[in-house]
C-alpha cells in the first residue's frame, strides 16, 4: 500500500505508536478520534500491511552495561553484489553490530555497533570484523555522547507532504474523508 493509500486516521494511528506502542487499543481509539473496534481493524491491516513492523522498548545500554558505542565504516575489497550479500550476512551473526547500511561513496558499510567496554569492542575489531572475508579496511569514530536519538519518523513533515494539516479537528478529517470516499 502506498503512503496516498494511507487516509488521516491511519497515519494518526502509526504517529500514536511510533510515540508509544504500549497504548492500550482504547486509548489509541480516542486519541485518534475512532472507536476502539475499528481502531483495532485499521492497526492489524496497519501491521499485515508491514506499515508496522514490530513493537520494541528503548532499552538504556550503559543500564545494561554497554558503555561504548562505535560507529565502523567499512570498505570492502570487492563490490559485487555476492560479495556485499556475504558482508550482510556476515553483520547479522555479529552481536555487537546493531546496525548494518550499504553506503554510496568511498565507504561501502557503516556500522552501529555497542560493546561492554573498549577491550571488548578491540577484540570483536581485530578478531572478527578486520579478519572477515573481502573486508580491506576499517576505520572506527567512539562515539563522545548523542545530542540526538529519535527513533521512527517525523510525521509532522509527512502531513505537511500530503497537504494534511496535523493538528486538524476529526470531525474536519472525517467530513473530508467523507467527500473523498
Amino acid at each position: 500500500m502506498a503512503v496516498s493509500k494511507l487516509d488521516p486516521i491511519d497515519r494518526r494511528i502509526l504517529a500514536e505508536l511510533q510515540a508509544d506502542g504500549r497504548m492500550t487499543n482504547v486509548e489509541l481509539a480516542s486519541r485518534v478520534g475512532i472507536s476502539a473496534p475499528p481502531c483495532l481493524r485499521r492497526v492489524r491491516t496497519l501491521e499485515e500491511q508491514g506499515y508496522i513492523k514490530g513493537y520494541h522498548a528503548d532499552v538504556d545500554a550503559r543500564e545494561l552495561g554497554f558503555e561504548v558505542r562505535v560507529f565502523a565504516m567499512v570498505r570492502l575489497r570487492s563490490q559485487a553484489e555476492v560479495d556485499l550479500s556475504a558482508f550482510e550476512r556476515r553483520c547479522k551473526d555479529w552481536p555487537l553490530v546493531r546496525e548494518c547500511h550499504m553506503l554510496n561513496g568511498e565507504i561501502d558499510f557503516i556500522l552501529k555497533c555497542v560493546a561492554p567496554d573498549l577491550s571488548s569492542f578491540q577484540h570483536f575489531l581485530t578478531d572478527q570484523l578486520t579478519a572477515a572475508d573481502n573486508v580491506a579496511s576499517v576505520k572506527t569514530s567512539l562515539v563522545i555522547r548523542c545530542a540526538k536519538d529519535e527513533p521512527g519518523l517525523p510525521f509532522d513533515v509527512l502531513e505537511e507532504r500530503l497537504g494534511d494539516e496535523p493538528g486538524l479537528p476529526f470531525d474536519v478529517l472525517e467530513e473530508r474523508l467523507a467527500k473523498n470516499a
